[in-house]
């Protein structure tokens, strides 16, 4: 290989022996190593974990014809134009096509014409077709492990001919976040340093600022974003601001982290405490209006107020049971009394007829059914007893607890 092309790619394996980490997938890449036919493969991990090496040494394998291909680069007539002969087609970042171009791989693989090696950083649920992906064995990847980032290290500071201490070959493997591309970038960026740099010490403060990231287009952003909010629901601060400080140090785009919130704020605080979705509202008006990097204050502001403030999903819960019902059993009829009667035909059906209007009555209130006869004695909302919502029911309660109707005001 040309020693002008970048480490990672000089040092990517040529065969499996050489190949580092996913042990727990040894076995199955064995099997299909032997395998008399490659079945149509997806490869899902975080960046720099192997998959399109993976992909390589197993295409490479069966002695078949193959194509490696980006899918940001190639568009459906470029595909078509170069699959002519072509056995195995691997495809980097199957998540950068749509859907109408996914299914255009469905009659080749289902047809065996074309082995499928896709490769993904997005959960594939999300980001690839049903139809597609019920047609790929999917192999979930691993960021690769301190003592193999290590490992791989010895290799990339060997190959440049570098003497690299053990301390600065611990420092790079902990700071690469498992991702064996962006280890071997760093033993470059080392040794492009003077040799009186290359100390723990030096190294560390020389370390570029690419370390502090995560991939906001894949996997970690989901994961991260969940971790926020399952620690608010949690009521645990200084976690929520952990996992807010890995989303925004990441790059993460302010917008999603406030819609997040805000729906936080109404499934997770809910009545409990009211003003936290006017908060959550106008965090995301602050962020707009004054713009990164300042808008990390409201955001924290506003992750330490949900994470602090008293639960209740009751409302969200309460929604669910009614759509429950609603897909068990349909939209039933709505009571007559409850229906306007805007024809005389209608009226003559007794639309509206006997309705109550409740400010005519003590209290603007008075006893009739609203749902539907078959449904009424079902209760969809539960209150909890959290925050404010015992003041905010207390109303509710007493009127639900009324036997007879009070007389016209």
């Amino acid at each position: 290989m040309s020693v002008e092309q970048p480490l990672p790619e000089r040092l990517r394996p040529d065969d499996m022996a050489q190949f580092l980490g996913q042990s727990h997938l040894a076995g199955r890449l064995r099997s299909l190593m032997q395998a008399r036919r490659l079945p149509s493969l997806l490869f899902f991990g975080p960046p720099g974990c192997g998959k399109s090496t993976l992909a390589l040494l197993l295409a490479r394998s069966t002695g078949r014809k193959y194509l490696r291909l980006s899918a940001p680069e190639a568009g459906l007539q470029h595909l078509r134009r170069s699959l002519a002969g072509v056995e195995i087609l691997i495809l980097d970042e199957l998540h950068r096509f749509s859907k109408a171009q996914q299914d255009f791989f469905l009659p080749l693989v289902e047809s065996g014409e074309l082995t499928l090696l896709a490769t993904t950083t997005e959960n594939p649920s999300f980001s690839v077709t049903r139809q597609l992906l019920s047609r790929l064995h999917v192999l979930r990847l691993r960021p690769l492990g301190r003592a193999e980032l290590r490992d791989l290290a010895r290799r990339g500071a060997l190959s440049l001919s570098l003497q690299l201490g053990e301390d600065v070959l611990d420092l790079l493997a902990g700071s690469a976040n498992g991702d064996a591309r962006t280890l071997l970038n760093l033993v470059e960026y080392v040794a492009a340093l003077p040799e009186e740099q290359r100390d723990a010490g030096a190294v560390r403060a020389a370390l570029p600022e690419m370390l502090v990231r995560h991939d906001k287009d894949g996997d970690s952003h989901y994961e991260l974003a969940s971790a926020l909010i399952k620690s608010i629901r949690g009521s645990d601060v200084d976690a929520a601001l952990y996992y807010l400080a890995c989303l925004l140090e990441g790059g993460e785009d302010p917008r999603f982290i406030c819609r997040r919130l805000i729906l936080s704020a109404s499934e997770d605080v809910g009545l409990a405490d009211p003003a936290a979705l006017p908060l959550a509202v106008a965090c995301q008006q602050a962020v707009e209006f004054t713009g990164m990097p300042e808008g990390f204050i409201p955001l924290a502001e506003t992750t330490v107020y949900l994470a602090l403030a008293r639960k209740s999903n009751s409302s969200y819960a309460a929604y669910l049971n009614a759509a429950r019902e609603v897909r068990q059993s349909g939209p039933l009829p709505v009571p007559l009394h409850l229906r306007n009667a805007t024809t005389p035909l209608q009226k003559e059906w007794g639309y509206g007829k006997e309705y109550k209007y409740p400010h005519n009555y003590a209290d603007s209130w008075v006893q009739q059914g609203y749902l539907p006869p078959e449904l009424a004695d079902r209760r969809f909302y539960q209150p909890r007893d959290n925050g404010a919502e015992p003041r905010l029911t207390q109303w509710w309660r007493q009127i639900h607890n009324r036997k007879k109707p009070d007389g016209p005001a």
